[in-house]
């Protein structure tokens, strides 16, 4: 590699999006750098979907162990042993680190392991090497918000809990998203005390409000306390190291072992570079781009949750990548994602999913009268078995007199499995009618879908 080197391709950013940007492209022959200093994989492999996975699937066996005691079964619950869970999680992720690079060297994919700034023509490494690109994609994702409030340092956000080696006794959560409804769930599930800080009136309020209210009634089954519409305004050393949490209305009656932040994520666009080449971002940071993925400056181009445009999802800057490729390289010219119907799952214990409009969304789109609403609560099988008190709630939303269905939200057991099917006819443009044409598989939990009326 000489400082003459021009690539069709340079990419910023070695995660699940900017990898799979460069595969595509050198799928099509084109020449491609891709500059990552960290781990192979970003968020998503590294502190993210897989290790976030690995432990509710440890969170969930312990849940199915306690069932089995109950219907019969000669087993004892124990506490997990965290430190041999992780061998084998971290094992595993080992095995996606040797996979990328195995692709990465057969692709002719050219790795550099630095960081890489912007500047006119292409990119210059940390090193000092200066890289020429016909395109740059800035693939940089975003990293764990911390809120400025006194004593802040004396909690951990997302990426510290993939850190810890044993289960906290005493657990507070600040936040109500995704990431915080998901810790929550797996801390309480092996072992901890989880209290729940929401600063809004409900848990996730991107999704059907009946999903959300159904889910926090679960939460507070399994245990986990919830304290909504309360501000943490500070955290205080409590000796040792154990930290108590201030709210609005003061502080709390007992100390935590361990305070997690779960306050959202900010884009990874600091020091690339983007002022000096004229790249355009928003308020929040994030990098402005188009529909088709171009940035205010012609051949550079962003994907993922560095850009504000779409869901911060893997799957959704994997998709995003790939079309821009197709584009790019593919003598595809039209070709982008469509960021509409993207189906996501939040993995609470039972995990909740959504694609399509919510009730409220559609009513505000098509007008009450268009709008048709079906929805059922139900123990699944393997609850009710165990005489379990909780419940699944699916829901539909239809549009006009075909009742085509516009939005599927599913909350409780294999809601994650079951969604990607009905995500696939939400797009299709199914209608209630189809569902009900559609024989059921009983019994299951995906039965009561097209069983809907």
């Amino acid at each position: 590699m000489t400082q003459d080197d021009t690539y069709d391709l340079i990419v910023i950013g070695g995660g699940s999006g900017g990898l799979a940007g460069a595969f595509r492209a050198a799928e099509y022959g084109a020449s491609v750098a891709i500059l990552e200093p960290g781990e192979l994989g970003g968020t998503c492999v590294n502190v993210g979907c897989v290790p976030k996975k690995a432990m509710w699937l440890a969170a969930e066996i312990g849940r199915h162990i306690e069932k089995a005691a109950t219907l019969g079964f000669k087993v004892q619950s124990e506490a997990l042993d965290w430190q041999e869970f992780i061998v084998h999680r971290q094992r595993y992720i080992a095995g996606i680190h040797d996979s990328y690079r195995r692709r990465l060297e057969k692709s002719g994919i050219m790795r550099i392991p630095t960081r890489g700034t912007l500047v006119p023509g292409g990119v210059h490494c940390e090193d000092g090497l200066d890289l020429k690109g016909r395109h740059v994609l800035i693939a940089t994702g975003g990293r764990p918000h911390r809120p400025a409030i006194p004593g802040a340092e004396l909690g951990i956000d997302s990426d510290g809990f993939f850190n810890l080696c044993a289960a906290p006794e005493r657990v507070a959560i600040i936040g109500g998203g995704y990431v915080a409804v998901e810790l929550a769930g797996v801390l309480q599930a092996l072992g901890s005390q989880v209290e729940l800080f929401v600063r809004g009136p409900c848990l996730l309020q991107s999704f059907e409000r009946a999903l959300s209210l159904q889910l926090a009634e679960n939460l507070r089954q399994s245990g986990i306390r919830l304290f909504f519409e309360t501000e943490v305004t500070a955290l205080e050393r409590a000796g040792g190291d154990a930290v108590d949490v201030m709210t609005g209305t003061g502080r709390m009656p007992a100390p935590y072992d361990c305070v997690i932040f779960a306050t959202g994520r900010t884009p990874n666009t600091a020091g690339l570079g983007l002022e000096r080449v004229g790249v355009r971002t928003g308020p929040t940071g994030h990098v402005e781009v188009d529909a088709r993925q171009d940035t205010s400056v012609q051949d550079i181009h962003a994907i993922g949750d560095v850009t504000a445009l779409g869901v911060d999802l893997t799957p959704v800057a994997i998709a995003a990548a790939r079309r821009l490729m197709d584009r790019l390289f593919g003598g595809q010219p039209e070709a982008r994602l469509d960021y509409a119907n993207v189906p996501s799952v939040v993995f609470s214990h039972p995990p909740m999913g959504s694609v399509g409009l919510s009730e409220k969304e559609a009513r505000a789109e098509h007008g009450d009268d268009a709008v048709q609403v079906f929805s059922t609560t139900f123990r699944p099988m393997l609850s009710a078995l165990a005489d379990e008190s909780q419940h699944s709630l699916f829901k539909l939303v239809c549009v006009g007199p075909e009742r085509r269905v516009v939005g599927v939200h599913l909350m409780g057991e294999s809601a994650d499995e079951i969604l990607q099917g009905f995500a696939v006819a939400v797009k299709l443009g199914a209608t209630l009618d189809d569902l009900h044409d559609t024989v059921a598989i009983h019994p299951t939990s995906a039965e009561e879908i097209v069983l809907l009326r």
